[in-house]
């Protein structure tokens, strides 16, 4: 059984790019519930539905939040920049249903989504206040 949610961090570097960091929140033993996180503070939700065709140059996160795939699959690329803006490296990740973003790249160039799955594609963003989920040892 695992001991950890696991989820992939999108966070702004020093120079201004985003990179991946993968992550995991801690669970704990509740008895026939299952296993589960300490709670922590969420500002808004909202749902969204894109269709097949959406592809976002880069872009930072309106906020920090989670983003939870309900179904589809998207790319995700994050970049380091040299002090022009000009890209060093990037990854490329893919995510499909079931996968918990953690966007935090509010700052900088940001990241780049694509849908890469036919149809629309539903997910759930949930907004974080500052302090949400900082606790993680995976920061």
């Amino acid at each position: 059984m695992p001991d950890a949610f696991r989820l992939t961090r999108v966070v702004a570097t020093e120079r201004g790019g985003t990179r991946f960091v993968d992550a995991a929140v801690p669970l704990s033993p509740h008895g026939i519930i299952g296993r589960m996180s300490e709670t922590a503070p969420a500002s808004t939700v909202r749902f969204r539905e894109t269709d097949d065709d959406y592809d976002w140059d880069y872009h930072p996160a309106p906020a920090r939040q989670l983003i939870l795939l309900m179904d589809g699959t998207i790319e995700i690329t994050c970049a380091e920049r040299d002090a022009a803006g000009l890209v060093l490296e990037d990854e490329t990740r893919s995510f499909g249903p079931g996968e918990v973003l953690l966007v935090e790249d509010t700052t900088g160039h940001g990241h780049a989504t694509r849908q890469t799955s036919a149809g629309p594609r539903r997910s759930v963003f949930v907004t974080l206040p500052d302090g949400a989920l900082e606790d993680d040892p995976s920061h």
